[in-house]
This record gives C-alpha cells, sequence and structure tokens, in this order.
C-alpha cells in the first residue's frame, strides 16, 4: 500500500468533525466550518497556526469529490522556476547577497522603496521561489530560528505591556565607543511598540523614561509585564506605576507564559532593522533612535504580521481605540507623576543637597524633614511636599554669587520692654544694687 502523502493525512484530520457526519443539516457547513478555522494546528511544513475557512472549504468538497487523493497538493509544472524579470531576479539576488540576513519582507520593501519595482507588484511567494531556485531562501543567523509561538493573546490593545531589555550595538558615547542597552514597551495584542529607544544603561531611570513616552502616545496600558530584574523592582516605578492605576506583574526569569512575543520582537529588530543599520551615519545615540524611530513608524508598524492574520499592527492598534485608556485630565500631571520622591533634613540656611547639588527650599522649612521632588532626568529638585502628598514650596539651585547682593528678608523687630508703671512694692534688682553699693552712689 502507498504512503499517504503527509498533507492529504492533515487535511483529512482537519476534516474530521465534517466527513464524520453522513448529512449536514442546513447552515450546519458554515457553523463547523467557522469552528475549524478558530482552532490552532500544527502543519506540516509551515509556521503557520490557522486555516481560513474558505481553504477548509475547499478540501472538503475536494475530498468528497474525489477522496484522499483529492487532498493531495497539486504540484505546478512550473515549480521552482521564477517568471520574474531579469532585472528584477539580479536585484533581489544582489540584495540577498549583500546582507544574507535579510528576509523575503525586507527584500520586497527594499525593492519598493528603490523603485525597482512598484509597491504591491512583487509578491513574496516570487522573491522565495527564486532565492529557493539559487540556494539562498535560508536567513542567515537568528533569523532562521524557530517563530517562537504563545497561545495566549490579549484581548485588546492596552490591556498588557511587556517590557525587556535587549542589548544593542556600541555607538559613540561621549567621545568613545559605548555599549547601549535597547529598551522596548510592546503591545500583547497589536504586536505595537509602544515606545522603544536605544539608552546607555539599563537603569529604572532608563525604563521609567521610555515608558513616559510609551504613555504619551499610547495611552496607559492595564497592565505592564516585567522580569525581577533590579530596575524592575525599583520602588520609583512601583510608585509611578500606581500613580498611573498601572497593574506591574513581575513574572518568573525565562517564564514560557510571560515575554514569547517580546522576544520575537527582539529578534525582528536585530534581523531587520540592525542588520540595515549603516554604522558610518551612527555618531551618537540621537542618531541611532532616530533611525529607529523612523523604521518602527514607516516599515514595522505598517508591514502585515504574521501573528495577525496579516493586519498591521498600527491597523490593530487603531481598531481597539474606543478602549485604550487615555492619559485626560492626567496629561497636565504627567511629568509630576514622575518625578521621584527623596527624603531630607532642610539645613538652618534653608537649602538641601541632591547628587552633588544644592538647592534653596522656603527657608521656613529649616530643621524639617521634608520630601523632594526630583527630576531625576536633569538630576534636579524642582520642589518640596510634605507628608501628605501635598506641595510647601518651590525648589531652585543654590546661587551662592546671586545670594551676595540678594536683600535678605529682617527677622521680626525686637520689641522693647514696656516701661513699668511706678510701684510701692518691693523690687529685687533695686534692693541688691542697694545692698551691693551701700548707697555709695549719693
Amino acid at each position: 500500500m502507498n504512503e499517504i502523502d503527509p498533507q492529504a493525512l492533515f487535511r483529512f484530520s482537519v476534516l474530521g468533525p465534517l466527513i464524520s457526519q453522513r448529512r449536514l443539516p442546513r447552515g450546519e457547513l458554515q457553523k463547523l466550518l467557522r469552528e475549524l478555522a478558530a482552532r490552532e494546528y500544527v502543519i506540516p511544513g509551515s509556521d503557520r497556526r490557522s486555516l481560513g475557512e474558505k481553504t477548509i472549504e475547499g478540501w472538503y468538497y475536494r475530498y468528497r469529490a474525489r477522496g484522499l487523493d483529492g487532498l493531495i497538493p497539486k504540484v505546478r509544472a512550473d515549480r521552482g522556476q521564477s517568471k520574474l524579470s531579469a532585472a528584477v531576479q539580479t536585484a533581489i539576488l544582489a540584495a540577498k547577497r549583500e546582507n544574507p540576513r535579510r528576509s523575503i519582507r525586507q527584500i520586497q520593501r527594499l525593492l519598493e522603496v528603490a523603485g525597482t519595482v512598484a509597491r504591491g507588484t512583487l509578491s513574496r511567494s516570487s522573491i522565495h521561489r527564486l532565492l529557493q531556485q539559487h540556494d539562498l531562501s535560508r536567513i542567515a543567523g537568528s533569523a532562521s530560528l524557530p517563530e517562537e509561538r504563545r497561545s495566549f493573546v490579549a484581548a485588546f490593545a492596552g490591556e498588557i505591556w511587556y517590557s525587556d531589555v535587549m542589548h544593542g550595538p556600541r555607538v559613540p558615547i561621549g567621545g568613545r565607543l559605548g555599549k547601549s542597552y535597547l529598551v522596548s514597551l510592546f503591545d500583547d495584542a497589536a504586536r505595537l511598540v509602544a515606545h522603544g529607544a536605544f539608552c546607555r544603561g539599563e537603569t529604572a531611570l532608563d525604563i521609567e523614561g521610555v515608558l513616559k513616552q510609551a504613555i504619551l502616545k499610547r495611552g496607559i496600558p492595564v497592565k505592564l509585564v516585567v522580569d525581577n530584574g533590579a530596575a524592575y523592582v525599583a520602588q520609583t516605578l512601583q510608585g509611578i506605576c500606581a500613580r498611573l492605576g498601572i497593574v506591574l506583574v513581575h513574572c518568573r526569569a525565562y517564564s514560557p507564559q510571560s515575554k514569547g512575543k517580546l522576544e520575537r520582537w527582539h529578534r525582528t529588530c536585530r534581523d531587520q532593522f540592525l542588520s540595515e543599520v549603516d554604522e558610518r551615519q551612527i555618531l551618537s545615540l540621537d542618531d541611532l533612535n532616530a533611525r529607529l524611530w523612523a523604521w518602527l513608524e514607516q516599515v514595522y508598524h505598517r508591514s502585515p504580521h504574521e501573528g495577525l492574520d496579516g493586519q498591521t499592527p498600527l491597523a490593530r492598534y487603531q481598531q481597539d481605540l474606543p478602549q485604550i485608556r487615555s492619559l485626560g485630565p492626567l496629561a497636565a500631571k504627567l511629568d509630576a507623576l514622575f518625578l521621584h520622591r527623596v527624603r531630607r533634613l532642610v539645613r538652618k540656611d534653608g537649602t538641601v543637597s541632591y547628587q552633588g547639588g544644592r538647592f534653596e527650599v522656603p527657608f521656613e522649612l529649616a530643621g524639617k524633614t521634608v520630601r523632594l521632588l526630583v527630576d531625576p532626568h536633569a538630576e534636579t529638585v524642582v520642589g518640596v511636599e510634605n507628608d501628605a502628598g501635598e506641595s510647601i514650596g518651590q525648589a531652585t539651585p543654590l546661587d551662592a554669587l546671586a545670594n551676595r547682593d540678594r536683600r535678605r528678608r529682617k527677622p521680626d523687630p525686637v520689641v522693647a520692654v514696656p516701661v513699668r508703671s511706678p510701684s510701692a512694692g518691693p523690687n529685687l534688682v533695686e534692693l541688691v544694687h542697694a545692698q551691693y553699693y551701700g548707697g555709695q552712689e549719693d
């Protein structure tokens, strides 16, 4: 007996609920097709996990007509042969050989932007067949790893964000090459990068800066899932999330339920962005971030995503706009919400110290312990508040030179001792004075 074609066997297993019934009531076929299309499958020879209703319906009628033979994939006579023009073929092969890490989608986008082909005229399958024909179809490096997929998905955009840090390239920092770190905030449902930036470090301060920009652009998430690294357990980050009503969730390191989609984004960033960066154009972190943001908004967010059934991350995000929590009245207070709180004792001269600098606060606070409102990015104190969180004054950097000529507030005048009215009673001072001098002054 001939071995059954694996594809035909798989298709037969998919059709099981349909072909197991001798007769389908009116409307039952479409109902079952919808149910089958909603399931996840392990498809032989493919990384896809879903099937369309029309695909399953076509298999069903082909099985009814020809049995298992109808489920065997048809092999085209021109299979493996490219129908692209010689110029386009040359451009595709050159793009791949120049940078073997380029994916099919990258090559497609590159040729469209370069004007080699009109937008939407070059299919990914055509590129794949050509690369396969020339034994160039395998993506080199980390992009060749199988895609990491998780079954969990958020109900709507803005429900769950993930945050993590990826080691980035060395870039000129302060006149010398230094390590960079990509801090990202990634939306689970939309596969959209709420905000990302290459930073000098991976501290809580770096993460807070990226979070602030993400909120300004994409609203307030319901949950923020992070790992247990030192930067993510910092009290400052916990306080910011609490003030914004964000549930901060710490997951186990390497937990398979935690950040698979974010790790997939990191791989995409390496294979599609960093692999294309021209290092000659990168003279600072600002240069690198400017290109990252342009690529995110113009390429990544506008490219069909396999995890979204071909929908773009931007379209998926916009679909849920009514459910996303906007800043609203908090927008005016956002800077204040991201300030750090530090306890300090006010000196007798009305100053406090922070990060090696001295700041003047209202003089009447001298000798009291207060909470400084600190802008950690500028390393400056902007105000003071009491334990109830109420503002009790502003703070300004100490200018000792200006204080030399500054008009000082004079203390309240000394109240003169009132002259006592004459009294006939004894007075101790007068008595001892008389005894001491014995009336010699007369």
